[in-house]
C-alpha cells in the first residue's frame, strides 16, 4: 500500500500473501520452448527468477526484492554471457516497469550474493557499468564490510531497502561466506545453496550443521513463512534426486520449503554429525564432508549423460 507521500508501507500487512502458484522451466523439450529466464512475480515487488537448465545445468534460482529506495539482486546465475541468458535486461526491464508505477530519481540496485560459487556469481560482468549499481564481491571479507558484519557468523544485521528491512547472517558450511536473507514483507528466509530440495554439500560439517542451528532458531523466532533455497534437484519421489547435470526434470517438487523442513534438514545433519558420507533423506540428500568417491560417481555419471546428449 502506498502512502500519501508515495512511499511504500512494507510493514503494515507484512507479510504478504504473495503468489507461489508456479510451474518452472525446468528443461522443456525442445530447448527452444523454454525461455532462458524466468520471472514470476511473487507479489508486486518480489521477484523469483529462474536460468533454464537448457542454458547452466544449474539452473539457479535467483531473488530480486524492491523497497522505496533501492532493490536487492540475490546472485546473478551460471552464465556471463548477456548473449545466452540476458540477466541484465530482464533486471532492467524489472525495475522499468516498477518505477514507472512508482516513480522516483536515482534509484538504486545492489548486487550481492547468497555465496560465492561461480554458478552464482557469473553474470556479475553484466552489471559492471550500470548506473546507480553496487555489486558485492563474493570474498568473505567484502561480504563483512559491506553489510557491516563485525560478529561473524552469529550477527543478524539489517539492510534497508527504503522501508523495506531485510535481516542477513552468515551461515556458511556450504560456502565460507554464505549468508541468508530474511525479509519480512514476502516472509521468505533465503538460503541460498544451505538448504533446499536437493543435494546439500557440506565440506565444513561442523559449520554447516551451527549454521542449520541458527536457521532454525531465526525460523521460530520470526515469522517465517517460506523456506528460498537457489536450487531444485529432487524428484517429487522421496529421497530420488535427479542426476548431477540434468538438462530435463520435469517432475520437480516446489522450491519453497516450509520451517518444519528446515528443521528436518537441521536435525538430520545432527543424526549424521558424525558420519562422513552421503546420506539421502525424503526431502534432501546430505553430503558430509568433501565425499570425494561420490562426487567422482556424480561427475563421471554427470559426464556419461552429457556423451549420451542428456
Amino acid at each position: 500500500m502506498a502512502t500519501p507521500n508515495g512511499l511504500i508501507d512494507f510493514v503494515d500487512g507484512a507479510p504478504v500473501a504473495g503468489d507461489l502458484d508456479v510451474r518452472w522451466i525446468h528443461g522443456a523439450k525442445p530447448a527452444s520452448s523454454e525461455p532462458p529466464i524466468q520471472v514470476h512475480a511473487f507479489d508486486s515487488h518480489t521477484f523469483i527468477l529462474r536460468q533454464s537448465k537448457w542454458v547452466s545445468r544449474e539452473a539457479p534460482f535467483l531473488y530480486l526484492f524492491l523497497g522505496n529506495e533501492r532493490a536487492l539482486l540475490l546472485d546473478t546465475a551460471a552464465t556471463k554471457s548477456s548473449a545466452k541468458c540476458p540477466l541484465r535486461p530482464t533486471i532492467d526491464r524489472i525495475l522499468s516497469d516498477w518505477l514507472a508505477e512508482h516513480p522516483r530519481e536515482n534509484y538504486e540496485l545492489t548486487v550481492a550474493h547468497t555465496h560465492g560459487h561461480w554458478d552464482h556469481v557469473a553474470g556479475d560482468p553484466q552489471f559492471a557499468d550500470r548506473p546507480d549499481t553496487r555489486t558485492v564481491a563474493r570474498e568473505l571479507p567484502a561480504v563483512q564490510d559491506f553489510f557491516g558484519i563485525t560478529n561473524w557468523p552469529d550477527q543478524v544485521v539489517q539492510f534497508d531497502l527504503g522501508g523495506r528491512i531485510l535481516d542477513i547472517f552468515g551461515c556458511p558450511g556450504h560456502h565460507r561466506a554464505s549468508i541468508a536473507v530474511f525479509d519480512a514483507w514476502s516472509g521468505f528466509l533465503v538460503t541460498g545453496d544451505t538448504v533446499y530440495p536437493g543435494r546439500l554439500y557440506a565440506p565444513d560439517f561442523p559449520a554447516f550443521a551451527a549454521s542449520l542451528d541458527l536457521l532454525s532458531a531465526f525460523a521460530h523466532t520470526h515469522d517465517v513463512r517460506h523456506v528460498m533455497g537457489c536450487h531444485n534437484e529432487m524428484t517429487t519421489t522421496p529421497g530420488r534426486d535427479y542426476p548431477l547435470g540434468a538438462r530435463y526434470q520435469p517432475d520437480e517438487p516446489p522450491i519453497q520449503m516450509t520451517v518444519a523442513q528446515l528443521d528436518a534438514v537441521r536435525d538430520a545433519a545432527q543424526s549424521v554429525a558424525t558420519r562422513p558420507g552421503v546420506h539421502r533423506f525424503d526431502d534432501f540428500i546430505i553430503y558430509n564432508g568433501p565425499c570425494r568417491w561420490a562426487m567422482a560417481k556424480l561427475i563421471a555419471a554427470s559426464v556419461w549423460m552429457r556423451l549420451r546428449g542428456g
